[in-house]
């Protein structure tokens, strides 16, 4: 016998008008390119049963993941020869996946090239690294045999400070092009999300955004173009009176300084709300603003709703999720925000 479960008290709302609009704005910032998607991550959060489609749908043909695990939730959307692995092919066992799959390996070493040519005559993607010294082939290693003997569909290097005025970022374009030349392949792609606002020179034959697809404003060029993409509900699981003097919370870090009503809510930090949220932090329920109260629980918050009496256990409040303004409040990086969205949202 099945039983129905309950609905979540959680409630996690993706936009796809949204997200399709600034694939469109960032696709015409491309310029000549066309911009593909990094989707790692489940979508940064946002999740690939609602965002993937809608790409597809719009034009987007290039997919990036960074686990071999990722792809089989990617390509049940699209076909699997758009979804490239920039981790690449750690093992024999990933290159037999590759293969089986058809999900296409980024190559980032010497070691890589020589397990993927011994496994498969298949095109690939190639990393090269150019001044962010995390993964990809040396600059010095780009005419060894094993880099050679590939069959390099996307060329392509990462940047590290795109989101800055940075010098290091014409340095990592003078190193990308003087690689080039040296290496046979299909395509070249070096912007991110940010790198897409260093101009037409940045773009080559294909873009990477990620985080702006989301609605992240990496730099200053995106606030007029970007729309928010992720909103969030939480439904009120208590209300309750409190008297001045009283502690709320975890260490009883807020002290009331008069009598008041207060909410709990079925939103914490298992579920994306860290306790960097909170100092400062407030949802909303109709046009009353809710300022959170004390520390943030793993499973709960408390905020003050003497101004809205009306609300009950089992209304639900919205809980901004503008990336910029809660990025700049609490410190945590828009990519953050996103990505440590917890599992107990309903969509």
């Amino acid at each position: 016998m099945s039983i129905a479960k309950p609905p979540p008290t959680l409630q996690l709302g993706v936009d796809p008008d949204a997200l399709a609009k600034n694939w469109l704005a960032l696709n015409d910032m491309s310029g000549a390119a066309k911009a593909g998607a990094a989707v790692k991550a489940n979508c940064y959060g946002a999740g690939v049963y609602d965002c993937i489609p809608t790409l597809y749908e719009i034009g987007c043909e290039r997919f990036f993941v960074a686990h071999w695990s990722e792809v089989e939730g990617v390509a049940y959307y699209v076909p699997s020869e758009m979804v490239s692995v920039l981790h690449g092919p750690m093992t024999d066992d990933d290159c037999i996946y590759a293969n089986a799959s058809g999900a296409i390996p980024v190559i980032n070493s010497i070691e890589q090239a020589k397990r993927w040519t011994e496994w498969s005559g298949r095109p690939c993607d190639l990393m090269i690294d150019t001044g962010i010294n995390r993964l990809g082939v040396g600059l010095e290693e780009i005419g060894d045999p094993a880099i050679q003997a590939l069959q390099v569909r996307t060329l392509m290097s990462h940047l590290a400070s795109a989101d800055e005025d940075s010098e290091l970022n014409a340095l990592q374009l003078a190193r990308f092009e003087s690689a080039v030349d040296h290496i046979d392949h299909r395509e070249v792609s070096l912007a991110n999300s940010a790198g897409i606002a260093l101009g037409p020179a940045y773009a080559f034959d294909l873009t990477r955004p990620g985080i702006a697809l989301y609605g992240g404003v990496p730099r200053a060029e995106f606030e007029p173009i970007i729309r928010p993409v992720v909103s969030i509900q939480a439904a009120i699981l208590q209300t309750r009176h409190i008297r001045a003097g009283d502690g709320v919370g975890y260490n009883s870090e807020f002290i009331a300084d008069r009598d008041m009503k207060i909410a709990t809510i079925s939103l914490g930090y298992a579920d994306g709300f860290l306790r960097q949220w909170g100092p400062g932090g407030s949802v909303t329920f109709g046009e009353h603003e809710l300022p959170a109260l004390g520390k943030v629980s793993m499973d709960m918050i408390v905020v003050d709703c003497s101004n809205a009496p009306e609300l009950r256990e089992g209304d639900w409040v919205q809980v901004p999720f503008s990336l910029p303004e809660i990025s700049a409040r609490s410190g945590l990086s828009q990519y953050e925000l996103l990505t440590v969205l917890g599992q107990r949202f309903g969509y």
